[in-house]
């Protein structure tokens, strides 16, 4: 298929990212279809702007190229080909883009099975969170054949503000994504850990976020995880769930490697204390009331607003 055809994108997995992603390619102009199995989640797609699906195959019928961005292998497995999935209805050329953190081994077998199909597989992991979908400015990991990426055209700019393509093999994408997540979540982890010492020690925590992201000791996550912290705020827009699933592939994946990571080994036991703490549905920085609960710390407390009289 020439990419010039290419109209047409689909997105399967309405939740923060993919509802994100689906209404920046509508302000981009690009016509979009949208699926989740919430029919509220679609609902909400159709009143911004775009095109809701009620199936997967009406979404399939519609689409060129389809972005998934669901939550994990099984998810995708389950969207490529279980029953009405889209190796079964989508047109012959079309594109899938598969963007969930998953097992790098998994993507080239997913490239293999949608080819005898007469379909092209883009392995696509993405970063850059809820707040970077919803303005149209995630990264894009991607790896595929080059006429993956003909047939794809334009539309993958239609949701990113950056496209790394890393080779001409699925795989390579969601190994970079794996390291991505092994920095993210130890630094996570670390921002945490440090917040909690220097509570413990009598800083005042205010001070010390401003501080460190001026100084040496400054990440990312410690410039963005923190201030959830600080505003007692554990909305989750990147759940400890998460970096439990992801940590874990990250260390699965080493092992088949026999490469050795203590330290995403340790940050891995953190982020799953947490969630058996029954904190695994909150905000990954709730990693810091694990420390809490060990060392008897106060952390900050979210403001209540008052009712109007």
């Amino acid at each position: 298929m020439n990419s010039l055809t290419v109209k047409t994108l689909g997105v399967i997995g309405l939740g923060s990212m993919g509802m994100g992603a689906a209404c920046s390619s509508v302000r981009r102009g690009t016509t979009t279809w949208g699926y989740d199995p919430r029919a509220e989640a679609v609902a909400e797609f159709a009143q911004a702007g775009g095109h809701g699906a009620s199936s997967l195959d009406e979404l399939a019928e519609h689409s060129d190229v389809v972005l998934v961005l669901v939550v994990n292998a099984a998810q995708t497995e389950a969207v490529l080909f279980g029953e009405g999935g889209l190796a079964e209805c989508l047109k012959k050329g079309s594109v899938v883009i598969t963007s969930a953190t998953v097992d790098p081994a998994l993507p080239p077998v997913w490239e293999s099975r949608l080819a005898e199909r007469g379909l092209w597989l883009i392995d696509g992991p993405v970063s850059g969170g809820a707040v970077k979908a919803a303005a149209g400015q995630m990264t894009v990991m991607a790896s595929g054949k080059p006429e993956a990426f003909e047939a794809a055209g334009a539309l993958l700019d239609a949701f990113a503000g950056k496209v790394y393509r890393l080779g001409d093999r699925a795989g390579v994408g969601s190994t970079v994504k794996m390291v991505n997540q092994h920095l993210a979540g130890v630094h996570i982890a670390t921002a945490c850990e440090a917040l909690a010492l220097g509570i413990k020690a009598g800083a005042d925590p205010e001070q010390l976020y401003e501080v460190i992201r001026n100084a040496a000791g400054n990440s990312w996550m410690f410039e963005n995880r923190v201030p959830h912290i600080l505003a007692g705020d554990y909305t989750p827009l990147s759940a400890v769930n998460i970096f439990v699933k992801d940590l874990g592939i990250v260390l699965d994946a080493a092992r088949q490697l026999k490469f050795p990571l203590p330290l995403a080994a340790a940050a891995h036991q953190l982020y799953i204390s947490t969630a058996a703490m029954g904190l695994g549905a909150e905000d990954d920085s709730a990693v810091v009331k694990y420390y809490a609960a060990l060392a008897g710390l106060e952390l900050p407390v979210a403001q209540k607003t008052e009712s109007p009289t």
